[in-house]
């Protein structure tokens, strides 16, 4: 049998394409807006020379919790396994679970060439980056049980590690997934599904090895609003021409140079046929549907180009917010089994 929700849908301070100062006002302009979610990407790295950026995310979750009240705040995503040890992460999580009054939820993942090569002399294979991400994910969780945790695993070594602050509402972990392969590891212990495509049977695998029945599942939508079409393409071309490559090609580069290199041939048009351009609600109301019927909950839509941020806020808050609540309340996604 299922049941039906409707999809939220969220806002992403993009830290590749922005300051961190930018990102704290556009944290607040999007609460105001009326978005209930914002993630924000953990990234050494931008994707692109174009893009222009790469402040500490932590940094600016810790500002942004300070300058919101209500907006749930989550790492879209963090890697805990090679320029962050995971006993670090876990009391990441804890302080921003407390300066947040419990609206963080820590998002983690195997990571990106492109962020960890800075402190790694050698990239893992994809299996070997999953192996410590699980053995991560385990230590992370013993650090939130409270008391004192050592563990002396394949990967990591801890050493009577305990988190002296931890907040009353236990910070909820989501896990990025791509494959049969990673849900059946990672559905079994957190709470949340992260993934970028809207795949119903990715959806629903995770939603069969949860425990606790059907999850939170969090997409993400870019989008390069604008009300000139054409410069609405180019800058997606510009700045966003490397999301064409997929996750498995992303993972594995180590530079914006690879980047540039693997995108020289995708075109405007072949950007436009990705990502919604121009100011056409009903594009981005069809490309967040395909994420309710896939069984998502949340759907963090990302502004591409950082000087736009202002613009595209004014419209998700007067236009784009509301034709997507009303239609998504006409078609609620599905959800469980």
């Amino acid at each position: 049998m299922t049941s039906q929700r409707t999809v939220d849908v969220g806002y992403t301070l993009m830290c590749e394409q922005s300051g961190p100062r930018e990102l704290v006002r556009d944290a607040e302009a999007a609460e105001r807006a009326g978005f209930g979610l914002a993630v924000i990407s953990d990234h050494y790295f931008p994707w692109l020379d174009a893009q222009g950026h790469a402040p500490y995310a932590w940094s600016v979750l810790g500002a942004v919790s300070q300058v919101t009240e209500r907006i749930e705040l989550m790492t879209y995503v963090t890697c805990p396994t090679m320029r962050y040890h995971p006993a670090v992460v876990a009391q990441k999580a804890a302080t921003m679970g407390l300066l947040s009054e419990g609206r963080f939820t820590l998002g983690l993942g195997a990571g990106e060439n492109l962020n960890e090569h800075v402190v790694v002399p050698g990239w893992p294979p994809a299996n070997v980056r999953h192996e410590m991400l699980e053995e991560a994910l385990e230590i992370v969780t013993r650090l939130f049980d409270g008391g004192y945790v050592t563990h002396r695993g394949q990967h990591f070594r801890v050493d009577s590690a305990k988190l002296w602050d931890l907040p009353e509402r236990r910070v909820p972990v989501g896990v990025a997934v791509s494959g049969p392969q990673s849900v059946a590891a990672f559905a079994p212990k957190a709470d949340v599904m992260i993934a970028v495509e809207p795949d119903a049977e990715l959806s629903s695998a995770w939603d069969q090895a949860s425990p606790g029945g059907p999850a939170r599942k969090v997409g993400q939508l870019p989008v390069s609003w604008d009300r000139d079409v054409e410069a609405a393409t180019a800058r997606a071309h510009e700045q966003f021409r490397w999301f064409a490559g997929g996750w498995k090609v992303n993972a594995e580069l180590p530079g914006t140079s690879g980047f540039e290199a693997a995108s020289r041939f995708v075109r405007p048009e072949d950007v436009a046929a990705q990502i919604p351009c121009g100011t056409d609600v009903g594009a981005v109301v069809e490309a967040v549907r395909k994420f309710a019927d896939a069984g998502f909950t949340d759907v963090a839509l990302v502004q591409i180009g950082g000087e736009t941020q202002a613009e595209f806020l004014a419209a998700a808050e007067s236009d784009l917010l509301p034709a997507l609540r009303e239609e998504l309340a006409r078609r609620p996604a599905a959800v469980g089994p």
